[in-house]
């Protein structure tokens, strides 16, 4: 099974060591490298605006290569974090090895290896957004003695020429395929190669939004990934939106994972999805349905939702999703396969059917039946998130409804079967919370629960009063109104945060 695996896997550096990546030592690093003629070396690792950095080295020796494996480098960490200060702003960034891949895109061959940040004293950098996650799945483990994994669906448009020969339906375009997609090929490129450096794809498909405006074409897609463990899970799509927008510069299109790209079309979110272990074990669902946990864990969410914001709904842009009748969440509520509720419960093969034979009458003896899919989706994030704040929000919140003793309660009163949307159900819509309307109103959110976030030292106080700093400088209290029926007003607002995260 073991070897199967490996010999599957699209990593390069997986099938060349034959061993999975969570095993590579320096010696393996060293070792692909050689057998491999690698000639440059990149070190990856994530700044305060989401997006990957790079730092270059050229291989000159194996005794410079060994250097650079074993003690990192040196770099400016008050220009890449806005709450360093420049006269302590030294940082190492030291190499991850099993986050190792061959880099796609360069023209000699190249590896690249994410980092972490660690201070002058040889400490992990404590309000590094990718430690404050590590240090979030910690605490969730050690608190409740489960583990948690998380998935994202990353929705994104391709905008390009438009091409008329075979013309897309507006606002049509769920799971279309050529010749009535424009950018499929580009679609499955990037989910090759998102799996070659690392990425656990669970499939690609077009989306819903696709219009034309002029001479140009807006086609949305999405990719999403397999349930992972939570640093897995954001660095997969942080390298995933870095290749989209490698292709995307490959072929002269715009990619953008905006969420909202027009007026009255449909935006891009970036649903997280997330599962709770036990010993490896799914426990979101048993032979009845959702368990307690999953319930609590679901009620320790929404009790943050509002302050989550902060975190998964970034820029001013971010609030003209958050609508009614657009797919989007705007109260805080749960149910199953609801997509007007803030978190969804999915179809998760939950009762013992026999599909595949009856699609299949020539199937003969024992099919086996893969139960342990269940997971819930968090609808609110959308492309603008910061992704390892976000999930290190979402984890402690639902550890915090598992260890709440009146969260089965709190679950109870939040569970809604119907479309809040809909004028039929207006009682049940009026009884329900709101999520905030603003970067504003989200910075006040938290700023309120900024305690429960600081609590066990997982987010820094400076990390906190940074975002609260960033989305209090929009101003965009009464964004909605001002731009009523402006819709030029509104390009222009949507076009100044096409490239956001």
């Amino acid at each position: 099974m073991r070897e199967l695996e490996i010999l599957m896997n699209p990593n390069k550096l997986v099938q060349h060591l034959k061993k999975p990546a969570s095993e590579f030592t320096r010696y393996d690093i060293i070792k692909f490298i050689d057998d491999n003629n690698i000639e440059m070396l990149n070190f990856r690792y994530v700044g305060e605006d989401g997006k990957l950095k790079i730092l270059n080295f050229v291989i000159t020796g194996k005794n410079y290569l060994e250097s650079i494996l074993s003690t990192g480098e040196r770099v400016d960490g008050s220009s890449l974090f806005s709450y360093i200060h420049a006269e302590t702003s030294d940082l190492y960034v030291i190499p991850r090895f099993s986050t190792a891949f061959i880099n796609p895109f360069a023209e000699k061959p190249t590896l690249d290896i994410l980092c972490s940040f660690y201070t002058k004293d040889g400490k992990p950098l404590e309000s590094a957004p990718e430690y404050i996650l590590k240090k979030a799945h910690k605490v969730f483990k050690e608190q409740t003695g489960f583990s948690f994994k998380v998935m994202g669906e990353l929705e994104y448009y391709i905008i390009g020429k438009n091409d008329d020969l075979y013309p897309a339906v507006d606002q049509k375009g769920y799971h279309s395929s050529l010749p009535f997609t424009n950018y499929e090929k580009l679609r499955l490129e990037a989910m090759q190669l998102i799996a070659q450096c690392g990425g656990k794809i669970k499939y690609g498909h077009s989306e819903v939004g696709n219009f034309k405006d002029g001479d140009l074409m807006y086609e949305q897609h999405e990719i999403e990934f397999m349930p992972v463990d939570p640093e897995n899970a954001v660095e997969q799509l942080i390298v995933a939106k870095w290749i989209l927008r490698m292709l995307g510069n490959k072929y002269g299109l715009i990619i953008s994972f905006a969420p909202k790209i027009t007026v009255g079309k449909a935006g891009s979110g970036l649903h997280i999805h997330f599962q709770i272990d036990k010993d490896e074990v799914n426990v979101m669902a048993d032979e009845v349905g959702l368990t307690d946990i999953a319930k609590k864990a679901i009620a320790g969410i929404l009790d943050k939702a509002q302050s989550l914001t902060a975190f998964g709904n970034t820029i001013p842009t971010s609030y003209l999703r958050l609508v009614p009748h657009q797919e989007a969440p705007t109260m805080i509520c749960w149910g199953d396969s609801n997509r007007s509720v803030l978190v969804r419960v999915p179809l998760g093969w939950i009762a013992k059917t026999n599909m595949i034979k009856d699609a299949n009458p020539q199937e003969r003896g024992k099919v086996p039946y893969v139960t342990g899919k269940q997971t819930a989706e968090f609808r609110v994030p959308d492309g603008s998130a910061d992704l390892y704040h976000l999930i290190a929000g979402l984890i402690i919140s639902a550890k915090d409804g598992i260890l709440n003793l009146d969260s089965l309660k709190r679950a109870e009163e939040l569970y809604v079967n119907v479309n809040i949307f809909d004028k039929k159900h207006k009682d049940i819509f009026d009884t329900l919370i709101a999520l905030p309307n603003s970067c504003s109103k989200s910075a006040d959110y938290l700023k309120e629960q900024r305690n429960f976030y600081e609590k066990d030292h997982v987010f820094p106080k400076g990390t906190v009063d940074a975002f609260i700093s960033k989305l209090k400088s929009y101003s965009d209290e009464h964004l909605s109104e001002e731009l009523y029926g402006k819709n030029e007003k509104i390009k222009e607002l949507v076009d100044s945060y096409l490239h956001c995260m």
